[in-house]
């Protein structure tokens, strides 16, 4: 049996920052349980709050998320931490913890004067001496929730993991520092019923695994889920059950038995992820044996800004409305920024794009709600029908794309036939000019251009 500290009744403050998430912070909610296991009080908090900070704590929890939150994270460490602003005690203990703590540990310590716990608290001890108890394998303790009005738009799900790590070692991920470790098998049954018999029943299935097919007990894992009460067709309070498998499934993976398993549970949406045109023959088997399986709802994340061009990345999304209208599917492309894991902000530019085209991206994206629709009138609209035409839109100033229809017969269109009569070092010389700028600046620049084509399209992008 796990020794356990004495009960101190403890008073334990979680705080995550501010940022916008859709999932529930996994690691606070294990860290409630530990504590409330040993009869301390936890209270949770999202953001920077006076009211709570002036309270008297005994331990302060800040966990971390994305490298590129860096400010707004740091702006909150010291918001709890320094004692001239708030009411902590000399004996408070404050941890910092989470994805970028464990990514830019010491990064963190430089800035906050605080030595970051870093991994997954998998290990006994790892927050009292004294105790045996593993936070890791805690039942998350969805009470907290109820804490803060914000909504996480993914909390009526049981959130957890049947595997751990990943196999692969890609350059662009985290994983193999956050989880160095491939663990191919967790069983979900435990805390699923933890979950159920503390907080009651959830609707869906939430599994964070970075690469479950690369685990050899794919059948031990697809009866485990079965087992909890996820089969197809599963519905609670009328309502269809899905499994989510939201990191994605590896499509070089991907084979007829392993798809043969899945298409036992109900995976709604079945991810997928198509980095670059070189995995093009490896991506399209694997929809063609999903879409066998009968699994009509696809969503993939489209990897951009990393090695890919913008021609790349036009192909993957056009192959993707190209295979939702011959097999009869919906693939939703979800297009994916890369940013560097340890990059403080999201100004990266990857070597084949500009600042200009990556905020074009995203203006596209805002229209669209994040996702890329699989109908071929939309994606043409949108995305234009050849690399020349989405070129074009991507160099369009931000209004003309967000609003294309406001403004199609008066500026865009304007600015269309001036943009097409310029030869190709003046095009590129526009977009070294509005690249990174803001209208104000770019007004002052183009004063000091004097007269020409190229300063008369500029002033479509000061507006």
């Amino acid at each position: 049996m796990a020794r356990r500290p004495k009960p101190t009744g403890r008073r334990i403050l979680l705080v995550e920052p501010g940022y916008r998430n859709k999932y529930p912070p996994l690691g606070l909610m294990k860290i409630a349980a530990y504590h409330r296991v040993l009869g301390d009080e936890a209270h949770f908090v999202k953001g920077m709050d006076r009211g709570v900070r002036d309270q008297a704590w005994d331990r302060i929890y800040i966990t971390t998320l994305f490298s590129f939150d860096w400010d707004l994270t740091v702006k909150t460490i010291r918001f709890y931490k320094h004692p001239e602003q708030g009411a902590i005690g000399a004996n408070t203990k404050l941890y910092v913890g989470g994805i970028a703590a464990t990514i830019l540990k010491d990064e963190f310590h430089r800035e906050t004067g605080i030595e970051p716990v870093t991994g997954c608290l998998n290990a006994p001890g790892a927050l009292d001496d004294d105790s045996d108890l593993i936070v890791d394998r805690m039942v998350p303790d969805y009470s907290i929730l109820g804490d803060t009005e914000y909504e996480y738009p993914c909390s009526d799900a049981y959130i957890g993991h049947a595997t751990r790590g990943c196999s692969n070692k890609c350059p662009f991920c985290a994983v193999p520092k956050l989880e160095p470790a491939f663990v191919d098998y967790v069983d979900i049954k435990p805390w699923v019923q933890g979950v159920r018999d503390k907080h009651g029943e959830k609707q869906h299935l939430l599994l964070l695994d970075n690469n479950v097919l690369a685990s050899p007990r794919l059948a031990d894992i697809v009866a485990d889920i079965k087992a909890v009460g996820f089969t197809v067709g599963a519905k609670l309070g009328g309502r269809s059950r899905y499994v989510d498998f939201n990191q994605g499934l590896d499509a070089r993976l991907l084979t007829k038995q392993k798809m043969d398993l899945l298409a036992e549970i109900p995976v709604n949406p079945f991810r997928l992820a198509y980095d670059s045109t070189a995995i093009s023959a490896t991506y399209e088997k694997a929809v063609r044996l999903v879409a066998a399986a009968g699994i009509r709802n696809i969503s993939t994340y489209v990897l951009y800004n990393y090695k890919d061009s913008p021609q790349d990345f036009w192909d993957r999304l056009r192959h993707n409305v190209e295979l939702s209208a011959e097999l009869n599917v919906r693939i939703s492309s979800f297009p994916m920024k890369y940013i560097p894991v340890t990059r403080k902000d999201r100004k990266h530019v990857g070597p084949h794009w500009n600042a200009r085209f990556l905020r074009s991206i995203q203006c596209i994206t805002l229209v669209t709600g994040g996702a890329v629709s699989a109908r071929r009138d939309f994606f043409l609209a949108a995305f234009g029908k050849d690399h020349a035409e989405f070129r074009e839109i991507l160099s369009m100033p931000e209004p003309y794309i967000i609003h294309r229809k406001q403004f199609s017969r008066n500026g865009a269109a304007t600015w269309r036939r001036q943009f097409r009569a310029l030869d190709d070092s003046q095009r590129d010389e526009v977009l070294q000019e509005v690249s990174g700028r803001t209208r104000r600046e770019i007004r002052q620049r183009r004063a000091t251009l004097g007269t020409g084509q190229v300063q008369r399209i500029l002033q479509h992008y000061t507006q």
